[in-house]
């Protein structure tokens, strides 16, 4: 997955306007234009299709935190410059407020079954010997359970 597509399936599945998306970005520190994330949410083959680089997903993600948890005391967490799904997934589970079950329950509504033992894999750190790689199909099936549960609840 791109981090445009993430970008794209998240502001769908929250019914984000480009002015929320600007604001998203803001929060984290980060001053875009409308035309910036109008270029980021473009297809692949529009030819004014700009790329989203991790450290800007990054930056994103850690806006949507803010957002729905609110600014923690002291020094803002800084954006990762290479992101992985595992980073990803992280920042959504944080940013929604989502226990173990939870993202289980969001798994299986697109169908994904998956034990706790193998979702806690995803959130360990990479040096742990019980780490897991994040594969795509995970992410997309986590982002496509968020959306049967969110964009419907609008």
């Amino acid at each position: 997955m791109t981090n445009n597509d993430i970008l794209r399936r998240i502001r769908y599945t929250f019914d984000f306007n480009d002015s929320k998306m600007i604001a998203l970005f803001g929060l984290a520190n980060l001053e875009v234009t409308r035309g910036q994330v109008s270029n980021w949410l473009k297809k692949e083959d529009d030819p004014a299709y700009k790329n989203c680089t991790d450290a800007q997903l990054a930056i994103f993600l850690n806006g949507l935190i803010i957002d729905k948890r609110g600014k923690k005391e002291g020094p803002q967490p800084k954006p990762e410059k290479n992101i992985s799904n595992n980073i990803i997934f992280r920042k959504l589970k944080i940013a929604l407020d989502l226990q173990a079950n939870d993202v289980l329950d969001i798994l299986d509504l697109a169908n994904l079954r998956i034990s706790k033992h193998e979702l806690s894999a995803f959130f360990r750190k990479p040096d742990h010997k019980h780490y897991r790689n994040c594969k795509d199909q995970v992410l997309r099936n986590f982002l496509k359970g968020l959306q049967l549960k969110y964009r419907d609840n609008i």
